[in-house]
């Protein structure tokens, strides 16, 4: 508990200055959070869930914390520049896990739309807060749930009310930035009431040669009827830990689309945890990683299907080079009553080093009758039959190869639903596995 001690003193000697800066709301959920922590400590490697990532390594280093909120001297419209052809979108930044307040002319919101600060959402709107706020993210589950809720001052809020539709793409900006090492704690609460739509796209950058760690805690709430995308674009750096948790409910005749690409990395894990509450509920989530040197992505998923007739469908690919490693773990609960529940659960990997490594466990465990559930997982390297012909018809090897790569890529991003974005990453991906540094959507950090 060495690597645990170092944050429960921190929050022992500065618990009133980190309620200082942020709300009521939160600091009310940081009591038992603290309780949760002390007992739980960080996931240990001998559990199941976390066999391939030692969570406590990553957490040890002596990482700052800006809990006084002192101001980074960044302008991010400077540092961010977007290129995605043919996307408009309402943009927002934060920096480290500060939401940044000082907005250039914002895109005309429909009447009650609230886009911005976490902190600010939950002083102005206490009453529909407290009624989702840490409901699904529970911190006595994981003790890395119980150190965001513990330490996060202010965070992201998308709130769309009743039947009203966000016609243009959010877009979020997470900079990490400083001159020492850093830990943000993010916090992202997304409220979709019933037969609402939007569609909110989260790029995240790290932009100076320094360690950088982020602890984010995502809770989404999908009521009924209500159509919401999720994509979250990771472009950081060799030296950015990520820990994301990401909690989403749905009721009846929702749709949910969560889709994550890893460009670039250090240490990447990602937990989806999704909950089919409401009958005629339909989730689809996506995800891949271009991995190379020691680079790893550590993928969890698990969809709770609680209602009948609800369908989900589930699609990961890694392509991996060099000594890098991808986990995929995932499970499809069918609970009792789930009748007529669709499932589809595929995981697939492309090895192109014998160095490379991958370790897969899909699951499914079913309690109702009437359902069609399947899972299923490859890992293996490039057709060398497929090489050939592509050589015999004057391709090099070396591009062959390439575009071999590309294809295998391309029923991911198939379920992007945001065009000027699919055909953005499109570009990004050709460039990645030719060699080329790029950032994410025409980002200009330097």
């Amino acid at each position: 508990m060495e690597t645990e001690q170092q944050y429960i003193d921190l929050f022992s000697s500065y618990e009133s200055l980190i309620a200082e800066h942020s709300s009521d709301l939160m600091n009310k959920h940081r009591p038992e959070a603290f309780a949760c922590f002390k007992r739980l400590g960080f996931p240990a490697m001998k559990s199941e869930d976390y066999a391939c990532t030692d969570v406590a390594k990553a957490f040890s280093p002596n990482f700052g914390l800006n809990i006084n909120r002192i101001d980074i001297p960044v302008n991010p419209y400077d540092v961010f520049r977007c290129n995605v052809p043919h996307l408009s979108s309402a943009l927002y930044f934060t920096i480290n896990d500060s939401f940044y307040d000082k907005q250039q002319a914002e895109e005309t919101l429909p009447s009650g739309v609230f886009i911005g600060s976490l902190r600010e959402f939950t002083n102005k709107y206490p009453h529909i807060a407290e009624r989702y706020y840490g409901q699904s993210a529970s911190s006595c589950e994981n003790g890395i749930i119980a150190l965001n809720t513990m330490l996060a001052q202010d965070g992201f809020t998308v709130y769309v009310p009743e039947g009203v539709a966000v016609d243009i793409p959010i877009q979020l900006i997470h900079i990490n930035r400083n001159d020492v090492d850093t830990m943000s704690n993010r916090r992202t609460l997304v409220i979709m009431e019933p037969r609402s739509q939007a569609k909110l796209l989260v790029c995240t950058h790290s932009v100076d040669p320094v360690r950088f760690i982020s602890n984010e805690v995502i809770e989404i709430f999908a009521g009924e009827g209500a159509h919401f995308d999720y994509y979250d674009l990771e472009e950081s750096s060799e030296d950015t830990t990520r820990f994301t948790t990401l909690y989403a409910v749905q009721e009846a005749f929702s749709n949910l689309s969560l889709n994550g690409v890893t460009l670039n990395n250090g240490l990447s894990r990602n937990n989806y945890n999704v909950i089919l509450n409401g009958e005629c509920a339909e989730s689809n989530l996506s995800g891949l990683s271009i991995l190379d040197g020691r680079q790893q992505v550590d993928t969890f998923v698990r969809v709770t299907h609680a209602a009948p007739r609800c369908n989900s469908n589930e699609l990961f690919k890694n392509v991996l080079n060099g000594r890098s490693t991808a986990i995929f773990q995932g499970k499809v609960l069918v609970k009792e009553g789930a009748y007529k529940t669709a499932a589809a659960q595929v995981n697939r990997n492309l090895c192109s080093t014998p160095e490379a490594r991958v370790y897969g466990k899909p699951q499914l465990e079913i309690y109702a009758d009437d359902v069609k559930c399947s899972h299923g997982m490859t890992t293996g390297q490039l057709d060398e039959n497929v090489l050939f012909y592509l050589q015999s018809r004057g391709i090099p090897r070396s591009e062959a190869r390439t575009l071999l790569s590309i294809a295998f890529t391309a029923d991911v991003l198939d379920n992007i639903r945001i065009d000027g974005l699919k055909d953005r990453l499109h570009t990004l991906i050709q460039k990645r596995f030719r060699g080329e540094l790029v950032h994410c959507a025409g980002c200009g950090a330097n």
